[in-house]
């Protein structure tokens, strides 16, 4: 299974875990599939008031779409066809409180799901990085949803930055994208914790408040993901080139190291 998902039903806790570590827990259309329908299952799961979401491992949270996916497109400039936009919470109207939980890396398509979370505790190993533009793509989506989460200049530099730069989990944490930064392999246990409290008060008053805060900057964020389409139609490259540019840094290791801020 792309997915587990363990419930503590004492504490009243879900620990949804992204579980494909030998593809650093890439996402398919099948764990896509799956996470849009673990999340509307929950919305019915009165034993569960609160979710811890992390990856398997320690290597990576989640690197976004995996690139051997085949994603049929319409023909149209017009319509683009997007399976990550159906894979956080709050796409599937999952008003629970969500923590993400990050250990390793979380880059490109992860940012759907750290933006469809309240909050996001870190290891001290942790990094965020947004690999769109090296590969000849529009980072819209995901610069989008870090938008509502850290600060304008923040997103740019790191849209823009690519692979060259990624951010640690203490600059993650002085600008705002991460609220706490554990020891090495401990933001699971940590977020487990968090949301045990926010499991224990009443849920009513806590699913409340997630709407509040949530409607908070949703007027925003819908006037933006609408201008995304036409923007990703205009500005990717052909997915042939977007397949050389990936195989030829991975052909070359990478390339320089990515700076680490």
């Amino acid at each position: 299974m792309a997915l587990r998902i363990e419930r503590d039903a004492e504490r009243g806790v879900a620990l949804v875990v992204l579980d494909r570590p030998t593809r650093l827990n890439a996402i398919d259309l099948q764990m896509a599939d799956g996470l849009s329908s673990v999340w509307r299952e929950l919305r019915y799961d009165v034993s569960v008031r609160a979710v811890v979401l992390t990856g398997a491992g320690t290597r990576a949270f989640c690197t976004g779409i995996d690139r051997d996916t085949k994603v049929p497109q319409p023909p149209s400039p017009y319509a683009i066809d997007d399976p990550l936009l159906r894979i956080g919470p709050k796409a599937n109207d999952l008003w629970k409180p969500v923590v993400a939980a990050v250990e390793g890396m979380a880059c490109g398509g992860a940012f759907y799901l750290l933006g469809e979370a309240e909050f996001v505790i870190a290891s001290s190993e942790a990094t965020f990085f947004d690999p769109h533009t090296t590969y000849g793509m529009v980072s819209a989506y995901e610069a989008i949803a870090m938008a509502q989460r850290m600060p304008f200049g923040e997103v740019a530099r790191m849209a823009l930055m690519g692979t060259a730069e990624r951010v640690g989990a203490e600059r993650a944490y002085a600008i705002g994208l991460v609220s706490e930064v554990t020891e090495p392999g401990g933001a699971v246990a940590a977020a487990l914790r968090t949301a045990a409290v926010i499991a224990g008060y009443p849920t009513d008053a806590v699913q409340g408040t997630v709407r509040a805060v949530w409607s908070a900057k949703e007027a925003a964020r819908t006037q933006a993901m609408a201008q995304a389409p036409a923007l990703i139609a205009l500005g990717n490259l052909g997915p042939e080139r977007q397949a050389e540019l990936f195989a030829g840094r991975r052909d070359a290791g990478g390339g320089e190291a990515p700076r680490v801020r």
